[in-house]
C-alpha cells in the first residue's frame, strides 16, 4: 500500500481541487448549481480521490486502473472549464489560471501511468 500524501501528483491534484472550490465554483450562476457546477465539483475531487483509492491497491496494474480514472476526470474538468469559459461564466484570466494546472496534472498522470506500466 502506498502513502498518497507522499505523491506529488496527489498533492497537485488536491491543491487544484481547492483552487476550483475557492476560485471557480463561487463564480458559477445559480441556475447551473445542479448541472455544470455539480459536474465540475465532482470531476475535480474525483482526481485526488481516484489516486487515494488506487494507493490502497496491491498491484501496479490495479493502481494504474485508478490513475486512468483520475486522468479521465482530469479531462472532464478540462472540458467543463472550457465550456464555462465559452459560456462566459469565467474570464480568460480565470480560465488560464485553471487550465495550466489541469494540463500539468494530466501530464503527470500520463507519465506516472507509463512508468507503472513499463515496470516489470
Amino acid at each position: 500500500m502506498r502513502d498518497y500524501k507522499k505523491l506529488d501528483i496527489w498533492k497537485k491534484a488536491h491543491l487544484f481541487t481547492k483552487q476550483v472550490y475557492q476560485e471557480v465554483l463561487p463564480l458559477m450562476p445559480v441556475e447551473e448549481r445542479f448541472a455544470l457546477t455539480s459536474q465540475l465539483r465532482r470531476s475535480s475531487y474525483s482526481i485526488p480521490l481516484n489516486i487515494v483509492e488506487g494507493c490502497g491497491k496491491n498491484t501496479n496494474k490495479d493502481f494504474t486502473h485508478y490513475l486512468d480514472n483520475a486522468l479521465g476526470s482530469a479531462l472532464e474538468v478540462e472540458y467543463t472549464c472550457l465550456l464555462i469559459f465559452d459560456l462566459g461564466y469565467i474570464s480568460q484570466d480565470k480560465y488560464d489560471l485553471i487550465n495550466k494546472p489541469i494540463n500539468e496534472i494530466k501530464a503527470m498522470l500520463i507519465s506516472f501511468i507509463k512508468f507503472l506500466r513499463d515496470e516489470k
